[in-house]
């Protein structure tokens, strides 16, 4: 195996690359490496879409959109059991989606950043086919 071949990443077709690039495709490989984000980022996003790609925390998220709301208040809203929507904040808190605060016996949570909102818009302006 050539020197080249070797570093070229796991499952690409050196032979295809050459014929869709009409060269040598090495310059071009380390160009499209350069593109590959850092796990560390990637591991961080992929925590945020595991925690959105529930309809009951984005239930949530919609609800707290307009304000600060007690956990017994989200129960309401959900319809759900304590445990269920517990859970459900963990997760959006760990996701740093929600932030909560202690006031008494009483947790209340709020959108963590305007950012997330944003998100919800997004979310809501991309046309589903």
């Amino acid at each position: 195996m050539s020197e080249s071949q070797s570093e070229t990443p796991g499952n690409v077709d050196r032979g295809q690359l050459e014929r869709l690039y009409d060269q040598n495709p090495d310059d071009t490989i380390q160009e499209l490496l350069e593109f590959r984000e850092d796990s560390a980022v990637i591991e961080d996003e992929y925590t945020i879409f595991q925690a959105l790609a529930n309809e009951d925390r984005i239930r949530l998220l919609e609800a707290l959109r307009e304000g600060e709301f007690c956990g017994c208040e989200l129960m309401v809203i959900l319809d759900a059991p304590q445990s269920t929507v517990a859970t459900h904040l963990r997760k959006l808190r760990q996701a740093g989606l929600v932030k909560c605060r202690k006031k008494g016996k009483w947790n209340y949570y709020r959108i963590a950043d305007t950012a997330v909102i944003e998100l919800l818009d997004l979310a809501k302006a991309i046309e589903v086919d």
